[in-house]
């Protein structure tokens, strides 16, 4: 099992920025493809970035390029999204998840292990 827990979502501007982390714990760390999804009310869960086991080959959503960037510390076991020039359209839960599998991954199902969430708010 895999343990996820997201943190550093909150309420901010229309062109601010601010940083998710997602901390795991359980099973190593550098087994799993981490990627970040969100789900706006509404609206189904939708694939926002994901970065491979060694923290290298990031694979964004067309939404958010140029803006969003996702990195990892694999010594903290810990997954970050910095979010910048956010947009009211950004609103939503962010997930963090885990996946064993090889590939892209920007598919909700290939994941196994999901975090609670946290919320981010942007306002107009």
């Amino acid at each position: 099992q895999v343990q996820l827990v997201e943190s550093g979502g909150g309420l901010v501007q229309a062109g601010g920025s601010l940083r998710l982390s997602c901390a795991a714990s359980g099973r190593t760390f550098t087994n799993y493809c981490m990627g970040w999804f969100r789900q706006a009310p509404g609206k189904v869960r939708e694939f926002v970035a994901r970065i491979n086991r060694s923290g290298g080959n990031p694979y964004y959503a067309d939404s958010v390029k140029g803006r969003f960037t996702i990195s990892r510390d694999n010594a903290k076991n810990t997954v970050y999204l910095q979010m910048n020039s956010l947009k009211p359209e950004d609103t939503a839960v962010y997930y963090c998840a885990a996946t064993a599998r090889l590939g892209i991954n920007k598919y909700d199902y290939e994941y196994d292990y999901w975090g609670q969430g946290t919320q981010v708010t942007v306002s107009s």
